[in-house]
């Protein structure tokens, strides 16, 4: 059977926009570990229009200007339930300690990887210079200053920071398997390894809640680690729903708070 994608645009440009998505997978620390990939989602900028127009009993089969000037109108007025009928899934490969902030967001679903039922694949977050502690704020590090200070690593070793945590982890992860290869189970095992430790999961968001989550971890004042999730995630959302998501960064756009993503649009 023929089937002609010209008598259903949405549907047409939904297909292109998915395979274009395709393997779709951001490198977020320069480790070749940490990252991002696209997993699946579900509308287009037009859903959000015509769950709008359903009050009036109408829709819309293309994206026209009036159309876009709705979604501005929607996004800018804060009328978002029109933006939870998008839905997206990642899949995020981070640090411990970065998913302990993304879980804080908890309008969203997750599954992630147990250590309770796999040992397998272990891999770590380990920088080779830190940032300083903030003056002022407590929770906040400097972005633009980096050292690696030397150090005591157990009696009388001094070694440069970056080592140290390489050395932790090394520790960790034989202490770890000495507990398994003696019958300690995995789900008590696994208390010995580190933070640094990388995780991985699915989350699922709407669309509305997606630009939560932006609005939040883009802010300058976020930590640097969960900013480059944040980033990875534009870039995905750009290309799923593109205007939506250009309304999104223009909005962002005069805020000293936060980088300038307008190099993003197409």
């Amino acid at each position: 059977m023929n089937f002609d994608l010209t008598s259903y645009p949405e549907l047409s440009t939904f297909l292109s926009t998915t395979l274009a998505l395709q393997d779709t997978s951001i490198d977020l620390y320069g480790d070749g570990i940490g990252r991002v990939e696209y997993i699946q989602h579900m509308g287009t900028d037009l859903t959000m229009v015509n769950s709008a127009r359903v009050s009036f009993g109408t829709s819309s089969t293309e994206l026209t200007q009036r159309d876009k000037k709705l979604i501005n109108h929607l996004i800018s007025k804060k009328h978002t339930s029109t933006l939870e009928h998008n839905v997206i899934t990642f899949k995020f490969v981070v640090p411990i300690f970065v998913r302990s902030q993304h879980h804080r967001h908890r309008t969203w679903s997750y599954n992630e990887i147990s250590r309770r039922y796999t040992q397998n694949d272990l891999q770590f977050y380990t920088p080779s210079e830190f940032r300083t502690q903030h003056k002022s704020d407590r929770q906040a590090s400097n972005l633009d200053s980096h050292i690696n200070p030397t150090i005591t690593w157990d009696v009388d070793t001094y070694v440069e920071t970056d080592k140290a945590v390489k050395a932790f982890r090394d520790s960790a992860l034989d202490l770890y398997n000495q507990m398994l290869d003696n019958g300690i189970c995995k789900e008590q095992a696994r208390m010995v390894l580190p933070q640094n430790m990388y995780t991985e999961y699915y989350g699922t968001t709407n669309l509305n809640n997606a630009f939560k989550f932006l609005y939040l971890r883009l802010d300058k004042h976020a930590q640097w680690e969960i900013i480059k999730v944040a980033e990875a995630m534009l870039q995905i959302l750009v290309k799923a729903y593109p205007y939506a998501t250009e309304v999104f960064i223009h909005s962002l756009k005069d805020n000293p708070s936060y980088e300038n993503y307008e190099h993003l649009l197409t």
